[in-house]
């Protein structure tokens, strides 16, 4: 399966230098979307407007969601959601369960488990995953070319 691409954002976050992306290529910003951020559906389940209100500062900052982005990110939000659950249920129940057939594996172990890649499928597409938190950090500060004594020789 081919890998999605990033959006602009991402890759000039991730960049080598202004307007470029990690490889050098100049980024093609794509649509002149306006950037405002998503209103919280009011049907999230708890744990997932907890999610939402959580990511959604950031993401917001670094101009990366659209009013477009709600359902994306409200099932990335449910996706978390439903994993915490899982994991939650397994912690108090066990990893095994006794059937007739003798021990199973407990259902919420492959509940946690494919909620755990839609989670990890999802946050890459708004670049929540631990491979572009550097990435997101170096965004986030004035003095990112103070700091890099390589910013000035591109």
């Amino acid at each position: 399966m081919p890998r999605t691409a990033k959006p602009a954002g991402l890759k000039l976050i991730e960049g080598r230098s202004t307007g470029r992306d990690s490889g050098g290529r100049k980024v093609n910003s794509g649509p002149d979307f306006k950037r405002l951020p998503p209103e919280a559906p009011d049907w999230l389940s708890p744990e997932a407007a907890a999610e939402w209100d959580r990511v959604m500062p950031e993401l917001s900052r670094l101009d990366l969601v659209k009013e477009s982005d709600r359902a994306s990110l409200a099932a990335y939000c449910e996706a978390w959601a439903t994993f915490r659950e899982a994991t939650e249920t397994v912690q108090r129940e066990g990893l095994t369960i006794e059937a007739r057939q003798g021990t199973l594996a407990h259902p919420a172990v492959a509940i946690a488990r494919a909620a755990g890649r839609e989670v990890r499928s999802w946050a890459g597409h708004f670049g929540l995953t631990p491979s572009t938190e550097q990435a997101l950090a170096r965004s986030g500060g004035d003095d990112g070319d103070e700091a890099n004594p390589f910013a000035g020789s591109g």
